[in-house]
């Protein structure tokens, strides 16, 4: 039965997309590495993500998909576009649209900026600058002609900029050169520090625009969302790991090896359950209503490890909850495993985490 209403709620959400409307989202989930963060091309990146994915995300009850495309898959370096990148983008919207679902497509890694790269020419050099707004420019011409109402732009995934005004200057040029092509399109704002709920109230929002949307990703307690995770020190950390609660006790602490001491050497103490993700999330409500626009926490997640199955599951379900409870739009990292064990999809199975739909939704599947 639960299931049939699903179905009928994706029925009711692909009716309402085929009107103009509004932007509106509330739970989705990201098409990770498909047209970012993946070397796969040609008939392997066609297939990642296809219409029997759009109808099954659809049919789980999700209204919305995230979909992180990179500077380097969809133009050359040349500046020129990657014809067939764009065309599996908008084979993909298309999908969306057919079956009810809107879409944020977010630029995610520039070629002068990583998130995690120690230099970031974005924030230094004007024709890096110059260069990011045309891939706007460009992707707008592409986009333009989906409706306002089903796709959103997100300017860049989590900025790092060390001074925080070299964020604020490029979003607002950014946003310029979009709105000088498209006045009415959604655009989603990221805060700066990997779009930590932290540094909200740092970020220069454009003001009297109604069709913005205030962006943060959240995936703390690290040591339980990226626990042994292989592209980090946590790699090598074996120690246990808490949720809901304290993620370390100091007595846990004094037992490890030295190096996983170093590893886990902020977390003895650290408490974390329902109210901090209250307390925290609140800050980016409180930012976004003195602009009176949304929020969306555009990425969270946690990693599918045996040793931390039982935490994992209830730290999906309490951030969804609090989601919910605060009125924040989400979505998660992400539909299929790419890097680590994210995904509701493992690698190319088409078997999804039954449990994990289950806390996302906050229903019992059949």
């Amino acid at each position: 039965m639960k299931r049939l209403l699903i179905l009928l709620m994706a029925a009711a959400i692909v009716s309402s997309c085929n009107k103009e409307g509004k932007f509106e989202i509330h739970r989705g989930v990201n098409i990770a590495h498909w047209l970012s963060q993946s070397n796969v091309r040609g008939e392997g990146r066609a297939n990642f993500f296809v219409e029997k994915d759009v109808e099954r995300i659809a049919g789980w009850g999700f209204d919305h998909v995230r979909i992180p495309i990179d500077e380097e898959q969809m133009f050359h370096e040349d500046g020129t576009k990657d014809e067939e990148a764009f065309a599996l983008l908008r084979s993909g919207l298309d999908l969306c649209g057919k079956y009810g679902l809107r879409a944020v497509v977010d630029l995610h890694i520039l070629r002068s900026h990583h998130f995690n790269a120690a230099v970031k020419p974005l924030f230094t050099e004007r024709a890096a600058q110059e260069a990011f707004y045309e891939c706007w420019r460009k992707i707008s011409g592409e986009l333009k002609g989906y409706s306002n109402s089903m796709v959103a732009y997100e300017l860049m995934n989590e900025p790092v900029a060390d001074d925080p005004e070299d964020w604020n200057r490029i979003v607002g040029e950014c946003y310029s050169a979009i709105r000088e092509l498209e006045k009415e399109r959604v655009i989603v704002i990221g805060s700066n520090m990997w779009q930590s709920f932290n540094t909200v109230g740092q970020l220069r929002l454009p003001e009297g625009d109604p069709n913005i949307i205030l962006s943060f990703h959240y995936y703390n307690p690290m040591l339980l969302t990226h626990y042994q995770a292989s592209w980090m020190d946590l790699r090598n950390y074996g120690g246990p790991v808490h949720y809901p609660g304290q993620v370390l006790t100091e007595e846990e602490y004094a037992s490890l090896t030295e190096e996983e001491q170093t590893i886990a050497r902020e977390w003895p103490g650290q408490v974390y359950d329902k109210d901090r993700f209250i307390s925290e999330f609140g800050k980016v409500v409180e930012v976004a209503k003195r602009h009176g626009i949304p929020v969306y926490c555009g990425e969270y997640g946690c990693l599918s490890v045996k040793a931390n199955e039982e935490a994992r599951y209830q730290w999906l379900g309490d951030m969804n909850e609090i989601f919910d409870s605060l009125g924040i739009a989400r979505a998660v990292w992400a539909y299929r495993e790419g890097i680590g064990g994210f995904g509701i999809l493992s690698g190319q199975s088409d078997q999804p985490d039954g449990r994990m739909l289950e806390c996302l939704l906050g229903t019992t599947l059949d």
